[in-house]
């Protein structure tokens, strides 16, 4: 049995905690910033403030302790959001040594420097065993055990496989890829897509304006990705088109989630405020992705639409028009 240390006991780091302890597999170390959260499991064993209705087995002990989470682990999974993840980073590199493996399943892009999560931790930790898991996954659904598939992206294939072997059960499939760029920016780049797709919902579109989304956000998507130097076909799997399809169409996303409300007419400041701690990383990497667009050249029309909506009080609507009056394109 191995030990693991999950960091952030969010909705997404508490499922994927049940994941690794369903059936005694593993004993886990779930670190939660929240004193309450460690309360609420420690009592009910339940993550009442993030994750309420699920039980956490037993193998999972909570811990407000970073030094507690890491001893003896066998590898660090990391669950924060973006914007705390090098700073977390940081806190927790006196614990671990360089052949610590991390495991980023935080899907965003850090601000400023535009560096993916994986960047940020071989930067903040020194770490040179690091990996990504990405993939079309509710935190909801995981945690019922819901038959869900995901991508495990890491450079080293023996770390990969390895990873492979410690994550999956009979309702949880991960496979392996090597392009961690892609698999990474798939991941994040898919939450300004959904808050596209949540606002043509609330402004009462259909279908039609859905499936456009989706597929012109996927090759905004893979354009930028494949400039940063992914693989195009990275974009078709799991960790692009799955999630991205699942993001943009299911209730359960919270980017798709501000997005309704957008579309319905509600500003971001009193959308945010409703979450009551949940992160929307989509709001965040619209900025960065911008970023990253101009870095490399590369154009983006969906995403500028929804920076020009998040952060420059532009009606939805009128985006939504801005979007489809642009010159005449090949496919």
């Amino acid at each position: 049995m191995s030990r693991i240390a999950v960091i952030g006991a969010g909705a997404w780091g508490t499922a994927l905690s049940i994941v690794l302890a369903r059936g005694g597999r593993h004993e886990v170390r779930l670190w939660a910033y929240e004193r309450q959260v460690c309360d609420s499991i420690q009592a009910r064993r339940t993550n009442d403030l993030f994750l309420p209705g699920f039980k956490i087995p037993d193998g999972i002990e909570a811990t407000n302790s970073l030094p507690t989470a890491l001893e003896d682990c066998s590898f660090v999974l990391a669950v924060m959001p973006s914007h705390h993840a090098r700073a977390l980073y940081s806190s927790v590199r006196p614990s671990l040594s360089r052949d610590t493996i991390i495991v980023s399943a935080t899907k965003g892009i850090e601000q400023e420097s535009y560096k993916r999560m994986t960047e940020v931790a071989a930067e903040a930790i020194g770490a040179t065993r690091i990996a990504a898991l990405s993939g079309p996954s509710f935190a909801k659904e995981v945690a019922r055990g819901d038959p869900t598939a995901l991508t495990i992206a890491c450079a080293d294939s023996e770390v990969a496989s390895f990873l492979q072997r410690e994550f999956s059960d009979p309702m949880f499939r991960v496979y392996t890829n090597d392009d961690v760029v892609g698999v990474e920016l798939g991941g994040a780049l898919k939450n300004v897509i959904a808050i596209a797709a949540g606002i043509a919902e609330g402004l009462g579109f259909g279908h039609n304006t859905a499936a456009a989304l989706i597929t012109r956000g996927l090759a905004e998507i893979t354009r930028l990705a494949v400039a940063c130097g992914a693989r195009r076909e990275t974009l078709a799997g799991l960790s692009g088109m799955g999630d991205l399809v699942l993001t943009c169409t299911g209730g359960l996303s919270r980017n798709r989630t501000v997005g309704v409300e957008l579309g319905r007419g509600r500003k971001l400041p009193e959308i945010m405020a409703g979450m009551h701690g949940m992160v929307a990383e989509g709001v965040l990497t619209t900025d960065a992705a911008l970023g990253l667009a101009r870095k490399h050249g590369i154009e983006m029309p969906i995403s500028e639409q929804m920076h020009e909506i998040l952060h420059a009080q532009k009606s939805p609507k009128d985006a939504i028009r801005d979007l489809m009056s642009r010159p005449g394109k090949d496919e």
